[in-house]
């Protein structure tokens, strides 16, 4: 089945009318997954993790779970899976050391790229990466500074990685978990905006050194295609054919306008988790990677099937943090690209 999907992928990419015409493509997924208060079993005395710190059987079976997840991302596509995969809620290196070292992600051999959060709850973003596909040249955590709209509780800081993929493309990601809505939208609206000038200053920057760079940027936002982080801060861009090099396009606003999403509250669907590619992806003007589509990641044993959860992400842990033996309340998210082999 998956030679079958790599071949209908490579004619819909090639718009192949003849076998002559055929172009032979590599094809690379990037994902990015909230794996719902992924903590280890240690209680960290800085941080406020007693409520979600698991028993070790809970901890076992919670890196399985999503190992297991991660394992399957991209893989109805290509047989490597995801090169390179964004995470949030993660605790420490201690999970991700454990998570890369669970039989089923081991044989990847993934790298990761992480920091030490000064969010109180300990949770943290990170970026899983396979060697094969990425060499990472530099990554840095950087602050987003909720002082400067006069709120005292810190939030997690954006990863700034960049690399070189797999045939000489210069790639900038950005992994955001932007803050929360708790408290209500409208007041916690701001909180969002400084994160999202974070991810801006990136871009502006590179407008003046690297006019033509490549960037994506994912992440759990807190908030869907919609809000003023993406509308007034980003500027993010319906249809592609309108990009400049350095505009960001965003296709899950597409499929947030249809009434799909990541995360269920109250009944309905947020497209909080998302992934957006700059028009130098999209245009590929070197001819290197190119962007292809996104999708949700939504199988069925990440999906409970009975009871008033169908249909639901199977979450860890229900919501007064029992253990479910799940995977996390949120859908990942893939991005696949490709390039002429």
């Amino acid at each position: 089945m998956r030679k079958v999907a790599v071949l209908l992928l490579v004619c819909a990419v090639c718009g192949l009318g003849n076998a002559h015409a055929q172009k032979k493509l590599k094809v690379m997924a990037v994902g990015f997954y909230n794996c719902e208060n992924f903590f280890d079993t240690l209680h960290d005395p800085n941080k406020k993790d007693q409520e979600t710190t698991p028993t070790p059987a809970e901890y076992r079976q919670k890196v399985h779970n999503i190992a297991s997840v991660i394992s399957a991302l991209g893989t109805d596509v290509t047989p490597d899976g995801a090169a390179i995969v964004g995470l949030a809620e993660i605790e420490n290196d201690n999970v991700l050391n454990d998570l890369i070292a669970d039989p089923a992600l081991q044989y990847r051999n993934y790298k990761y790229c992480w920091f030490y959060t000064p969010d109180e709850r300990g949770i943290s973003v990170a970026m899983l990466y396979n060697p094969k596909y990425l060499k990472v040249l530099k990554s840095e955590p950087l602050h987003v500074d909720l002082k400067s709209i006069g709120l005292t509780r810190p939030t997690r800081d954006v990863l700034h990685v960049v690399g070189i993929l797999a045939g000489g493309d210069t790639v900038h990601f950005l992994v955001n978990h932007w803050p929360s809505k708790s408290g209500g939208e409208a007041i916690t609206a701001p909180a969002r905006v400084v994160a999202a000038k974070v991810d801006k200053r990136i871009i502006d920057s590179l407008s003046i050194s690297a006019p033509h760079a490549k960037v994506v940027i994912m992440g759990d936002f807190n908030d869907n295609p919609t809000g003023d982080g993406f509308k007034e801060v980003l500027k993010v861009k319906l249809e592609p054919e309108e990009l400049a090099p350095l505009d960001l396009y965003d296709p899950y606003l597409k499929m947030y306008k249809k009434g799909m999403g990541t995360e269920s509250y109250q009944g309905n669907w947020n497209m909080i988790d998302q992934m957006m590619v700059s028009g130098s992806v999209v245009a590929n003007a070197n001819d290197k990677w190119k962007f292809y589509k996104s999708e949700i990641f939504k199988r069925d044993f990440m999906v409970y099937q009975m009871g008033n959860n169908k249909g639901l992400p199977h979450r860890s842990y229900t919501a007064s943090h029992v253990w479910d033996n799940g995977f996390s309340d949120h859908f990942p998210v893939v991005t696949f690209l490709v390039k002429e082999n």
